[in-house]
Order: C-alpha cells, then sequence, then structure tokens
C-alpha cells in the first residue's frame, strides 16, 4: 500500500446538526464556545497514529472538510458542492438525534457525495428507496454519527437506538452518538473512542483518492482551470472561514496538481 501523509475525510449532514462542533472537538479536543453556519466548507486537521500501539503505527494527518449543509432547490448548489467530493478517503455522515428528518437526509447526502444521486437537491430519499446494493462495492469508508444525545429522554433512547440501527445497517457503517459540548464522550478508552480509531484506519487503508486524482487532477501546473480560480474566488468572497482558501490552494500546489479537468454550473 502507498504511504499517505494526509489523507480527506467529508462531514456532511444537515445544516444545525453540530457538524462545525464534531469537527472542533475532534481536531481541537474543545467544546466549540461559540458554533456559526459553515459557508461553503471549512477545514480543520487532526493528528492521528494509524494502528497505535502496533509495530505498523505510524502518524498521519486527517484534514476534515465540514461541507455547508444547506439543502437549497437550485442544482447549482449541488455542483458548487460538489467540488469538495474529489480525493475522499472517508465520509462522516452527522444526523441530529432529535430530528428525524436530518436522519432521513443522510441517504441524500451519501447519494450526492459519492456521485450516485439522480433526485433533484432537496429531494428527501427514505430508506424505503434506499438500495443498498448500489453501495455493495463502496471503496469510501462511512461512519455514522448522531448529536445531541444528551437531548434524548432516557425513556426514548431505546427506541431511539433501534432506529439509528437500521441507519448503521443500510450504510454498513458503524455509529456513534454523542455530544458535542461534552468531551467525555469521546475519551480514550470508550467505546466510541475505539470506533473513531477503526474508522481512521479504515480511512488510511484506502487508495480510493488514487482513483478520483487521476480522474480530475493534472501535474501540468500550465492547465490551471479558469472555473476553478473563479470558484476560488467566489469562496473567498462568500466563505467566513478564509482558511479554506489556504488550504486548497496550497494542497494544490503542494502536488503539483491545479486544474480540475470539469467543473459544471447549472
Amino acid at each position: 500500500m502507498a504511504s499517505l501523509d494526509r489523507v480527506k475525510v467529508l462531514v456532511l449532514g444537515d445544516s444545525g446538526v453540530g457538524k462545525s462542533s464534531l469537527v472542533h472537538l475532534l481536531c481541537q479536543n474543545q467544546v466549540l464556545g461559540n458554533p456559526s453556519w459553515t459557508v461553503g466548507c471549512s477545514v480543520d486537521v487532526r493528528v492521528q497514529d494509524y494502528k497505535e500501539g502496533t509495530p505498523e503505527e505510524k502518524t498521519y494527518y486527517i484534514e476534515l472538510w465540514d461541507v455547508g449543509g444547506s439543502v437549497g432547490s437550485a442544482s447549482s448548489v449541488k455542483s458548487t458542492r460538489a467540488v469538495f467530493y474529489n480525493s475522499v478517503n472517508g465520509i462522516m455522515l452527522v444526523h441530529d438525534l432529535t430530528n428525524k428528518k436530518s436522519s432521513q437526509n443522510l441517504y441524500r447526502w451519501s447519494l450526492e457525495a459519492l456521485n450516485k444521486d439522480s433526485s433533484p437537491t432537496g429531494v428527501i430519499v427514505s430508506n424505503g428507496d434506499y438500495d443498498r446494493e448500489q453501495f455493495a462495492e463502496n471503496p469510501v469508508p462511512l461512519l455514522l454519527i448522531g448529536t445531541k444525545f444528551d437531548q434524548i429522554p432516557e425513556n426514548k433512547r431505546s427506541e431511539m437506538l433501534t432506529r439509528t440501527g437500521f441507519l448503521s445497517e443500510d450504510f454498513n457503517a458503524e455509529e456513534i452518538n454523542l455530544d458535542c459540548t461534552n468531551p467525555r464522550y469521546l475519551a480514550a478508552g470508550t467505546s466510541n473512542a475505539v470506533k473513531l480509531s477503526r474508522f481512521f484506519d479504515k480511512v488510511r487503508n484506502t487508495e480510493f483518492c488514487n482513483v478520483i486524482e487521476k480522474r480530475y487532477f493534472t501535474r501540468d501546473p500550465s492547465q490551471v482551470s479558469f472555473a476553478f480560480l473563479v470558484f476560488v474566488s467566489v469562496l473567498q468572497v462568500t466563505s467566513t472561514n478564509h482558511n479554506i482558501i489556504f488550504i486548497l490552494m496550497t494542497g494544490f500546489t503542494d502536488r503539483k496538481r491545479f486544474n480540475f479537468k470539469s467543473l459544471h454550473y447549472d
């Protein structure tokens, strides 16, 4: 397996489910005091040990891409978001345990990110319409994360766990339920921490990014895509987190891959 010093994990889900709080907790090991809406995409980095405690242990970086969760109705919204879905090594699907609609929408998010969404943006794909076979050969590791677990009454948690269990089965993914305002849910030695580490090990093992890079990137710096430059300019204007601009541009120049061969706006 080729050595990877850096991997990319998408963090997807509806607006307001707590993606930014989750990413901050994972990367900074601190509670995010004043969460705000994510416009476009925000990126943070986590340092992770691959197969910690074994002879194969290796430290690497995980880029967590927190994609803005606006559902939208225009196809241009999805086309713009699609630029973040390239070179993906793993996906975290985040939903609010107190909001069933956010759970249902995870089917749509997964279909969109894996480029298999034939439904218009904004259409909810329920589990009744979800065909597991289309993801039978999906090489991208998935992790299901439920937030606001503390807001579920004790007498309702069994019912909730049954519901999320079906989600986990549909996505063939382990599930973690937590409260992003309480770090103890991810404390070392907990079942959540073990599942998280196991997911990141799977992410580290995947070579999915190599397939995607051959399709979307070129090593020729003279072939810079005008559409991509325009997109970056739009991000500079609209994004409240300018770090994403720096990471996007340095990430490409470090590897001398500058050009998206196809970037479409409807």
